[in-house]
């Protein structure tokens, strides 16, 4: 398959990248906020599922930036501690006062975030790297 590359600028388009990044693991210390240019980076390891369900599994370095970004906060976890390995569940956006600013929310699993407070969603994801096969496909709690 062919490196993946997207762009989001609304919700509908987020939720897409949202998709392609659930289960995506990183550290913490692949993340940045670029405070002079307003963005935001985080480097993952992105599980590839729109592979389908093959019986081999693929992850890929993949980089993620949000762009128009005022200010980052975290929750449920600590940032000095560069190394700690977190899983992407989600990432989602909630309006704020005045359209079209809002925060875009990373879902971390444990009950923790990196919450985005964006002018606007802009948003780009794209494969840096070639893939890796994995025997682990990640697997959630059926809910009933």
């Amino acid at each position: 398959m062919d490196s993946l590359k997207l762009i989001a600028l609304d919700e509908t388009d987020l939720a897409v990248i949202s998709a392609c990044l659930q289960d995506a693991v990183f550290k913490t210390g692949d993340t940045a906020f670029h405070g002079k240019d307003r963005s935001f980076t985080l480097e993952t390891n992105r599980f590839v599922w729109e592979e389908g369900a093959g019986k081999t599994f693929e992850r890929r370095r993949a980089v993620l930036v949000l762009k128009q970004v005022a200010a980052v906060r975290s929750r449920g976890f600590d940032l000095k501690d560069t190394d700690t390995v977190h899983s992407l569940l989600a990432v989602r956006f909630a309006p704020g006062l005045e359209a079209p600013a809002g925060a875009i929310e990373l879902v971390l699993s444990g009950g923790a975030a990196i919450q985005l407070e964006v002018d606007c969603i802009e948003v780009q994801l794209a494969d840096v790297g070639g893939g890796w096969e994995t025997k682990f496909r990640p697997r959630h709690p059926v809910s009933g």
